[in-house]
């Protein structure tokens, strides 16, 4: 027999799995926090817009509250690291123990298997650049794109990369190097793995391919507490025939639950050690890349809200913004904002505001509330409203309404 679950207990089961509770550290968080939340994930998305943070630093804010960002930076690019960059759900930070688990990838990349044909075949056509690339960072240690002395300097294929970023990127994919730090403007700067990643996890056995596969899907129902096979395929990019064995054979051995859940379509699975909570006291701006989220169509299915990365939409044709965070109020989304981060005024910017229909009496005043510790986290002093959507008016009335308290105090 199945077990069935009604709409709202698998959102608070999802929620439960991805971290989210009422209390937070905030600036007390430590390392241990952080590095125990990106365990718990699994796998943390990177993206270079940085209009309001980039998107990696997000996700711990939206769980932790204001942990200190250097630390994140210090996880990820310091000399001593507990995480490491791959292509895992896009371009991702994961824990070192999910490296040996995505060696087959890597092999495909080398291999061009799947949608890794062009990799593969860069690697075999333009081998005097790959060779040179590789040769000038054993001799000169760790170089971004931008420093190799190779191939031709003006813009190629590939969205305009020269063929020094082609090299590097296709040597990244095929797991002959790794990101040895991040500089500047976000520039990768690659490195061989035999110098920058730890010796243990260069000589762990590379687990065979169905291995590593089922270990990633249960990295994946662990970080979603209930998911169908679609949203498990997802995670972490995997193939439809691959997932779909995986999930049976882990499912016969007991490590996946068949449930039903009550308007979804297809059926889920739920982890063994899922927590079923009563109640979600959340309160959190999410990023439009949070794990939670990444995934429109079970986000569509979990919360009934329909999110759409507008950044590539014309203007014009924007439904809530460019840069638009959703807003986690308890088990609901209830609100969207379209943010910006002015720092040279020192302000974050709402561009936009909307009310979804979960939306409640406290709504403006939770969302005034996590607006203002979000200011105070990116090292801004105030946050502006503008007069556009549904939901504007009233947010900056909670706004003014907290300064002016604030004031008398």
């Amino acid at each position: 027999m199945k077990d069935t679950l009604s709409a709202a207990e698998a959102r608070r089961i999802a929620l439960a799995a991805q971290g989210f509770r009422a209390e937070r550290p905030g600036p007390a968080a430590t390392k241990q926090h952080l590095t125990r939340l990106i365990e718990r994930l699994g796998v943390v998305q990177i993206d270079s817009v940085n209009v309001v943070s980039r998107t990696h630093y997000l996700p711990a804010f939206s769980r932790l509250g204001a942990y200190p960002r250097p630390m994140l930076e210090e996880l990820a690019w310091a000399r001593k690291r507990p995480l490491f960059e791959y292509w895992a759900h896009e371009a991702s930070l994961l824990p070192l123990a999910a490296q040996p688990l995505l060696r087959w990838r890597m092999a495909d990349a080398r291999d061009g298997v799947g949608v890794w044909k062009g990799v593969a075949r860069f690697l075999r056509e333009h081998r005097p650049v790959v060779d040179r690339a590789l040769e000038q960072i054993r001799e000169r240690g760790p170089l971004a794109a931008s420093e190799l002395e190779v191939g031709a300097k003006g813009a190629g294929g590939w969205w305009g990369w020269s063929d020094a970023k082609r090299a590097a990127e296709c040597l990244f994919w095929s797991g002959e190097l790794t990101t040895a730090t991040r500089r500047g403007t976000f520039e990768r700067v690659y490195g061989l793995p035999e110098k920058v990643l730890p010796r243990a996890v260069l000589e762990a056995q590379t687990p065979a391919r169905e291995d590593a596969q089922r270990a990633l899907i249960r990295v994946a129902a662990r970080a979603m507490g209930v998911a169908t096979e679609r949203d498990l395929r997802d995670y972490f990019r995997m193939g439809v025939a691959e997932t779909k064995a995986r999930v049976a054979e882990l499912v016969e051995a007991g490590e996946l639950i068949p449930v039903a859940v009550k308007g979804w379509r297809e059926p889920a699975f739920v982890d063994p050690a899922a927590r079923r909570p009563r109640r979600i006291e959340a309160c959190a701006l999410l990023s439009p890349f949070d794990n939670l989220i990444w995934f429109r169509e079970r986000t569509e299915r979990m919360f009934g809200v329909r999110v759409r990365l507008e950044i590539y939409t014309p203007a014009a044709k924007r439904t809530h913004g460019y840069y638009v965070l959703p807003f986690l109020e308890g088990d609901a989304i209830t609100a969207r904002v379209d943010l910006k981060a002015d720092r040279k005024a020192g302000v974050l910017v709402v561009q936009a505001s909307h009310a979804e229909p979960s939306a409640g009496a406290e709504t403006p005043e939770r969302l005034a509330g996590e607006l203002r510790t979000m200011a105070a986290w990116l090292g801004l002093e105030h946050v502006r409203v503008e007069p556009k959507g549904d939901l504007a008016e009233r947010l900056a009335r909670a706004l003014s309404g907290a300064s002016a308290s604030r004031r008398k105090r």
